[in-house]
């Protein structure tokens, strides 16, 4: 294997990005389009276009589509309008999310199931609806799942569904890899630390919240979301072809302690 600058080229490499309209998403979508990619960025919100009006304006390729991750048929939906678009499917990333706060006494049935349903059971029908078009095509691909610190930590704050959903993505994740391994499809997890977007938007407002999780990182502040562009870059290109079943946790040292 030749190494040169083109190992994180993408090239004529198409990919789907699961929300996003914002945060990490956003940047995810603008990264790989830097890269080479054409990107179909989905989601639930009109936002989404904006990130697609970003990407055009700067002479990437790149579409919206409306989906639903927790609905399985909206997934399939995303998956045949990219193939249709763009010819194929190389990269998914799973990047879609909710998360809520609440006591672990106090989480009903319906807060369950949908941060369940979003951040794992969505995440699991999308890789599938991908993997079946990866299968067909028999050239291999790539799924990155954006995973948490919260897979492998616990916390005070009442995270505790939202912790047992990327628990859930770090084992699918192993799981995944090991059996579309023979399909040449690699499957990884990132796992951003306290990231500054509109989903950590409550705690960055809330001074002692704020500097409590901040000094549990080793570096002593929140990421921003273009910190996770490189992570993803080199799992979707030739740079990661030895790599899968893995989790990299880009978290400004927070998990090692």
């Amino acid at each position: 294997m030749e190494i040169t600058k083109d190992l994180f080229n993408l090239d004529g490499k198409a990919a789907i990005v699961t929300g996003g309209s914002r945060g990490i998403g956003k940047a995810i979508c603008l990264g790989l389009s830097t890269f080479g990619a054409s990107v179909a960025v989905t989601g639930i919100s009109r936002e989404n276009e904006k990130t697609v009006e970003e990407i055009t304006g700067r002479g990437g390729k790149a579409i919206f589509i409306p989906c639903d991750v927790s609905v399985p048929e909206d997934s399939r939906r995303a998956v045949a309008r990219t193939v249709e678009t763009f010819g194929k499917l190389d990269i998914l990333v799973n990047n879609a999310g909710v998360a809520t706060v609440d006591p672990a006494e106090k989480v009903t049935e319906e807060e369950w199931d949908r941060v369940i349903g979003v951040n794992l059971r969505g995440l699991f029908f999308m890789s599938q609806a991908a993997a079946q078009v990866m299968i067909k095509q028999g050239k291999g691909g790539r799924i990155i799942n954006i995973g948490s610190i919260f897979g492998i930590t616990g916390s005070e704050i009442g995270a505790s569904v939202y912790h047992a959903a990327k628990g859930g993505v770090m084992i699918l994740t192993r799981a995944l890899a090991c059996e579309w391994a023979k399909y040449g499809i690699l499957v990884n997890t990132i796992g951003p630390g306290f990231i500054k977007t509109e989903m950590t938007q409550s705690i960055q407002e809330s001074p002692e919240l704020y500097k409590l999780l901040r000094d549990r990182h080793a570096l002593k502040r929140f990421g921003v979301p273009e910190e996770i562009v490189g992570a993803v870059v080199f799992f979707a290109s030739d740079a990661s072809t030895f790599v899968t079943g893995q989790n990299l946790y880009v978290d400004g040292g927070y998990t090692a302690w």
